[in-house]
């Protein structure tokens, strides 16, 4: 008799996470990623509660798969960073991305990036009830932004020109959280 396949978590989130960059979110089942990790889907099931743990487990992949920027670095410069890597991400992983405009980040390390922002928005004076829609709305604009770019929606214009508008996209969210 054979030895048991070893899966854990992170296997299957890996398994998943490729699974959808090469065949699509759609193609993302307990049953694809069973026969991705070679084996049966009911053993992911001591990991994963079932695919809708598996989706809050791949919006968590895409939040925590870059670091995050120096604690000590302003606030401003924080949110770029943050901002700046959510549109590698998007880049990188474009047909699981948009999970992140459908999916809150509900695992304690997809929250990771929301408590980052919303620290930096501290950091800025905003009180509690506005750093969280500042954060709501900066979070759906960039990840609005870098969805489009990632999807092709940008295609016909030149690099240079989408930097520019991501620039001027991040100076007007400065603009919001200041006021000036």
């Amino acid at each position: 008799m054979g030895r048991r396949r070893q899966i854990d978590r992170a296997a299957i989130l890996d398994a998943a996470l490729a699974l959808a960059d090469t065949d699509g979110l759609d193609a993302v089942t307990m049953q694809a990623v069973g026969q991705r990790l070679q084996v049966t889907p009911m053993a992911l099931y001591r990991h994963m509660d079932g695919k809708q743990a598996l989706l809050d487990g791949l919006v968590e992949r895409l939040l925590s798969g870059f670091p995050l920027p120096a604690a000590g670095l302003p606030w401003d410069e924080r949110l770029t960073g943050l901002a700046e890597a959510m549109r590698a991400t998007a880049r990188q992983h474009p047909a699981v991305f948009p999970l992140l405009l459908t999916r809150p980040a509900v695992t304690p390390g997809a929250r990771v990036v929301r408590e980052a922002v919303l620290g930096a928005l501290a950091e800025a004076g905003l009180d509690e009830g506005a750093a969280a829609r500042a954060e709501r709305l900066m979070s759906t604009t960039v990840l609005g932004f870098a969805a489009s770019e990632a999807a092709g929606r940008f295609r016909r214009h030149p690099k240079a020109a989408i930097d520019e508008d991501f620039a001027v996209l991040l100076g007007w969210l400065r603009l919001m959280v200041t006021g000036a």
